[in-house]
């Protein structure tokens, strides 16, 4: 299949005039028969990376989803483009059962959704066998990896398929994978000499910002008076928190519902469909909500406690603005926190797990304590190294004092490497500081020509330095390794003095208040005249979908309406031209969107 058939796909199912970046080469790497593995930000399209092959390729194309929810949403968002989809997991009873797997053994379907469990089982692997299959996608993979932050044992048992359908392509597709978790998902796959495409995780229009914990409530309700009317989740790690949370802001007017993994599996329901039908704008949750959440109109999401590790941070704070548009991160830290979640991780009875969570909520602090571009720290944690300042964070927009940091930097490295790369950040600490202690001395530390050259700066000031070295891509610590501090390609040239570095004075405390950024409402991106319009139109778009009985994203999302508005369309060549208007729903939703930009 050429370029242009995938193209003609992405243009006349889906609606979209161009590919993203690197979904064309995963497309054609997929529909030559290879296996790929896929690393792309949630909101990155993914999703379409394995959709259009499936479309292209000769079968039906089996996608693995860890949740109900998720496949659902996705199965009648292809549906609603026109293509024959369906799923086959435990919430359907035996005579809809049956009928997906009619559908599937007479070659209906493009694309069959299925959850682990039924996929391994022994009779359905069977009836695979015997139908033509385009290829199998594995969502959310991270869950395959002991090393991710959401291990599921049964996906573990994945690589067993490759002995029952050895000339079928896989894909592998997660958001969220640092450098072990991406290698053991490969080796677990039993991929064969698979393309790794991994696109960065930069995503520009969401603002990062951390504040101290100060009457979190009250910093809360003045965080939502600068997001009136709009969608948004927060998330707090207790049941009893959330249902606090959720108390307080039903008290204080909003729309607010709790969700969590004590309550009834009907409220649980109910609640999710309220908000992805814009029922209910703001979620309060545990982590339980949210990976079935294939919602692009979220425009913020709020951490009311430290999250566990960057990982399950950046999933979370990815599901706000998947359309693109301005959207807002905000994160309550305090130390208490750090206190709860170490001891959680200190119950955490295998030592090497035990070893491996303690890293993560380590780098999850550091990146609450950044005295550097919080973007860049994150990029840095998913090894895409940043040196430049995002202008989108608090950092940026509030900056802390910087000074010259080379020498610094180079006493740092140059420590590291006089110790072989062998050892964790309070060593070389104390080697810096010229420490005298039984360790100092039983490792002969104190004969290194570094032992004593960083006295000026004491523990806490090191650890920041060492803290925004690792962010900035000089350093990073070695995960499998007891987190000792390792020497990057980038240092070299540190070392030799061929870079410049600018650091950051550690901050006593974090600003209570950070000045808020405007608003970030899809609105925003609007001239006055053209709001009316797009408010009338998302009027309309409420209509269609609450007789349709779906969630108003699946008729058009918000920036389709906000391009509507700028464009005003008049006729059906001028809004196919609309980006995320396909022929599909020009045929079902053409007329009356039309109708109404001619009458404005």
């Amino acid at each position: 299949m050429s370029h242009s058939s995938a193209l003609n796909v992405l243009q006349t199912v889906y609606g979209y005039d161009s590919f993203r970046s690197q979904q064309q080469e995963i497309i054609e790497d997929l529909i030559s028969g290879q296996d790929c593995f896929v690393l792309m930000p949630t909101g990155g399209g993914k999703s379409l990376c394995y959709q259009i092959p499936a479309l292209l390729r000769q079968g039906t194309a089996i996608v693995v989803s860890p949740l109900i929810a998720l496949m659902q949403d996705q199965v009648s968002a292809l549906q609603a483009n026109g293509v024959s989809a369906a799923y086959y997991n435990s919430s359907l009873d035996a005579q809809s059962a049956e009928a997906v797997l009619a559908q599937l053994h007479s070659g209906q379907l493009d694309l069959l959704y299925v959850s682990p469990e039924r996929l391994l089982n022994q009779s359905f692997i069977q009836r695979l066998q015997s139908l033509p299959i385009a290829l199998f996608a594995i969502d959310e993979a991270h869950c395959i990896s002991q090393w991710g932050h959401d291990f599921r044992p049964e996906y573990r048992q994945m690589g067993a398929l490759r002995e029952w359908f050895s000339a079928v392509p896989f894909i592998a597709l997660t958001a969220t994978a640092d450098r072990a978790t991406r290698q053991d998902i490969i080796d677990k796959l039993q991929f064969h000499q698979p393309k790794v495409h991994i696109s960065s995780f930069d995503r520009p229009n969401i603002r990062y910002r951390v504040l101290e914990k100060s009457n979190p409530m009250k910093q809360l309700l003045a965080f939502l008076e600068t997001q009136p009317n709009v969608s948004g989740i927060i998330y707090a790690l207790s049941r009893k928190r959330v249902e606090e949370v959720a108390e307080k802001l039903k008290e204080e007017g909003f729309n607010a519902k709790a969700y969590h993994a004590g309550l009834p599996s009907e409220i649980r329901q109910k609640v999710h469909q309220q908000f992805i039908r814009d029922e209910v704008d703001i979620v309060v949750a545990t982590v339980a909500f949210g990976m079935g959440i294939d919602k692009p109109n979220v425009r913020f999401v709020v951490h009311y406690d430290l999250p566990k590790n960057i990982e399950g941070y950046y999933q979370e704070t990815g599901r706000a603005g998947r359309d693109g548009l301005p959207s807002e991160a905000l994160l309550l830290f305090g130390m208490q926190d750090v206190a709860t979640a170490k001891h959680f991780v200190e119950n955490v009875s295998d030592e090497e797990q035990r070893r491996l969570e303690n890293f993560k909520l380590s780098s999850m602090v550091d990146f609450a304590e950044a005295q550097t571009c919080r973007r860049n720290v994150l990029l840095n944690y998913f090894a895409e190294p940043s040196h430049k300042a995002c202008g989108n964070c608090d950092i940026c927009l509030d900056p802390p004092t910087l000074f010259d940091g080379k020498e610094a930097a180079q006493k740092a490295l140059s420590c590291i490497y006089r110790m072989q790369q062998g050892f964790g950040a309070k060593q070389v600490i104390d080697v810096l500081r010229g420490m005298d202690n039984e360790r100092i001395r039983n490792l002969n530390h104190h004969q290194l020509s570094t032992y004593g050259i960083g006295k000026e700066y004491s523990a806490q000031e090191w650890s920041s330095i060492l803290r925004q070295l690792i962010h900035l891509g000089y350093i990073y610590q070695d995960i499998q390794n007891y987190s000792v501090l390792k020497l990057t390609e980038l240092s070299g040239d540190v070392l030799k003095g061929k870079t410049e570095i600018q650091l950051a004075f550690p901050k006593k405390t974090l600003n209570k208040v950070t000045r808020p950024g405007k608003r970030s409402s899809s609105k925003e991106t609007l001239l006055d005249k053209d709001r009316a319009c797009f408010e009338e139109l998302r009027v309309l778009r409420k209509e269609i979908a609450e007789s349709e009985d779906k969630p108003a994203y699946q008729i058009f999302g918000d920036a389709t309406l906000v391009e509507m508005a700028q464009k005003r369309p008049k006729t059906d060549a001028e809004l196919l031209a609309i980006s995320g208007v396909g022929e599909k729903k020009l045929e079902n939703y053409g007329f009356e969107f039309l109708a109404a930009l001619r009458a404005m």
